[in-house]
């Protein structure tokens, strides 16, 4: 795959890297990454994958627009309140990069269109609040054998983790939470969005491209108050009903 000189200009300081290069860069354009949800997560990670260069992004949200949303989801504008999430993203984002290619599903992702939805992708990105929304795209993404990226935030606190296999997602969150905290219920400071979603792309194109150690099988998880962080090990579950039984129907 050759670049124009425009495409050679545009992503410069990617082909100087020596983790990416020319050959980075082929593979990131090559590449079709689901983002789930285009909210306080996705939006972010999109701006920062479609700049990036990735060939395709694919974006699945059944909402529109809220004035709401923009104290932390800056893929939108104030005029935009009311379309449809998916719709304003893939102007925003053809309007960042014109050689990106967006895919728009507008409508909810559930068990049943799940799986049609991540056919042909090379990376998932949750950006979810929804527990069982983030169940079936860990069910799906194991049995397509797809990687996936999770985010996660609420308050001043966020959280990032890769799941390739095993352990997968419903190791760490075996069962959805009864009393579940949404950033609607208990509130989220907006710049932490940007914060978490900067850091979901980053493990994305770090998965695409190969470079660095994505954080596959680790949980890192950001303070925003303390402005710390920390990186913990996920256990894969032995009696896991999605990573336990796919690993298992392979041997």
């Amino acid at each position: 795959m050759a670049f124009s000189p425009e495409e050679v200009e545009r992503y410069a300081r990617h082909l100087v890297l020596a983790e990416i290069g020319g050959p980075g860069q082929q593979r990131l354009a090559a590449a079709t990454v689901l983002i789930v949800g285009a909210g306080g997560v996705g939006g972010p990670a999109a701006l920062y994958l479609t700049a990036a260069g990735v060939g395709t992004i694919r974006i699945v949200d059944g909402d529109t627009v809220a004035l709401s949303n923009l104290q932390r989801q800056v893929l939108f504008d104030t005029p935009d309140v009311g379309r449809s999430k998916v719709e304003a993203a893939a102007d925003r984002l053809q309007a960042i990069n014109p050689h990106v290619r967006v895919e728009t599903i507008d409508h909810p992702l559930t068990t049943g269109n799940v799986a049609g939805i991540i056919a042909g992708v090379d990376v998932v990105l949750d950006g979810t609040d929804d527990f069982a929304t983030r169940h079936a795209v860990n069910a799906a993404c194991v049995a397509a054998g797809v990687p996936l990226v999770s985010g996660a935030l609420g308050r001043w606190s966020g959280q990032v983790a890769v799941f390739a296999g095993r352990p997968c997602y419903r190791c760490l969150v075996p069962e959805s939470p009864p009393d579940a905290e949404t950033c609607a219920r208990v509130g989220v400071v907006g710049a932490l969005a940007g914060v978490i979603g900067a850091m979901a792309a980053l493990e994305a194109i770090k998965l695409i491209t190969g470079a660095g150690e994505p954080l596959t099988g680790r949980l890192l998880l950001y303070d925003g108050l303390s402005a710390t962080s920390r990186t913990v090990t996920v256990t894969a579950d032995p009696a896991c009903p999605v990573c336990s039984e796919a690993v298992g129907s392979r041997q």
